[in-house]
């Protein structure tokens, strides 16, 4: 990063935003350190890159706060090997992170327009092991599953059962869930028996769209 006003506006939300609130994976702290947020955002708000909010971006759609990135992201416990599924690709910037820290990506949009830009800017930055997919996220990706973590950035009223049947026993799927207003994100764990919920912080997402999700509109 060569902006000195965006420099320091990353380690502010590095000391202050992240590990201020409670972000304590040295991983996902470096990987939040090491991808750049401004490049996934429109030049008008280039400033406001590591402002701990969110923004928009193109279709309706944000790019989520820097502290819910790496709060989702820290609770998939990522140690390098898993294969990801991640819902709602959108500006490709929590795509960016998740392949700092995993084997494999597949991230599935429901915008083609959303998807295509994604598409771009991970290839220029070199980030060739991941797959986007143009589709309904709320069903996952059967193609190649099961999943090892799954990580949904669109709030659902319910974890959708077609991420939990693709999700491997003893993975993780991070989700928001409540209504359309106000959500809980949260960790369920699958385990033989069924999951283990825990609940993480209150948050705000757009709907997840689609058959297990929300109706257009």
């Amino acid at each position: 990063m060569s902006d000195p006003a965006l420099q320091h506006d990353k380690q502010i939300m590095l000391r202050q935003h992240l590990q201020g609130r409670g972000i304590s994976d040295v991983r996902v702290l470096e990987a939040m350190a090491r991808v750049p947020r401004e490049r996934f955002i429109g030049d008008s708000i280039r400033a406001e890159a590591y402002a701990d909010r969110a923004l928009p971006i193109a279709c309706g759609q944000t790019i989520s706060q820097p502290y819910i990135v790496a709060l989702m992201t820290q609770a998939l416990d990522l140690q390098g090997d898993e294969r990801v599924l991640e819902i709602g690709t959108g500006s490709g910037y929590q795509t960016a992170i998740l392949a700092e820290l995993a084997r494999e990506v597949v991230s599935i949009e429901r915008h083609e327009a959303l998807s295509r830009q994604a598409a771009g800017l991970l290839a220029e930055l070199g980030y060739d092991r991941v797959k986007l997919v143009v589709g309904d996220g709320s069903l996952g990706r059967l193609e190649e599953a099961p999943y090892d973590r799954i990580l949904v950035a669109a709030a659902a009223e319910l974890a959708p059962r077609h991420l939990l049947d693709q999700l491997v026993p003893g993975g993780i799927l991070v989700i928001p869930l409540g209504d359309r207003e106000q959500q809980m994100l949260q960790t369920i764990r699958k385990t033989v028996d069924g999951t283990q919920v825990e609940s993480l912080s209150p948050c705000r997402f757009v709907p997840l769209v689609g058959d297990e999700g929300w109706p257009e509109g």
